[in-house]
């Protein structure tokens, strides 16, 4: 009786590694529903648009009452994603507090995956847009006011 081996994994056509593009989650504390609202989306945009002077292209995003997801690149010249993800969720809350929410508004930490095709970035694109629908806030994923894209993103786009 021969030895059994695992099948290997198919590898990767390339690894993307000088401008990465992830598919990041933060959670709001005690998954309170603060997020989806005019106010939060509008500063949401304004940020996003901003992080290009800081090498960070953010691409397609969904505001959930309690969550967002969001897109974004890195080049080698941004900051690191800790300090990017604490701006992005210092920036929220203070719109927060501008509307005397009280805090705390977000879980520690954050939800970070690398894309690393088109193919993964795609799938993992489909199952955000649909999270509303999921939710059972819209009946159509389309029809969700609080999501969009600010640049179209590729995981082999260069900043």
């Amino acid at each position: 009786m021969g030895v059994l081996h695992k099948p290997r994994l198919r590898r990767l056509n390339w690894l993307y590694t000088d401008c990465p593009v992830y598919y990041l989650t933060a959670c709001v504390e005690d998954r309170r529903a603060l997020l989806a609202n005019s106010q939060v989306h509008e500063a949401f945009i304004e940020f996003a648009q901003e992080a290009l002077k800081r090498k960070v292209l953010v691409g397609r995003y969904v505001l959930m009452p309690d969550h967002l997801h969001v897109f974004a690149a890195f080049s080698p010249l941004a900051p690191r994603l800790s300090s990017w993800m604490k701006a992005l969720k210092g920036s929220l809350s203070e719109v927060l507090k501008n509307k005397d929410v009280p805090g705390p508004y977000w879980q520690k930490g954050f939800f970070d995956h690398v894309l690393r095709s088109e193919e993964s970035c795609h799938r993992k694109w489909l199952y955000v847009r649909e999270n509303p629908v999921r939710a059972g806030l819209v009946e159509k994923a389309e029809d969700w006011p609080y999501q969009g894209e600010i640049f179209p993103l590729s995981v082999r786009r260069r900043l």
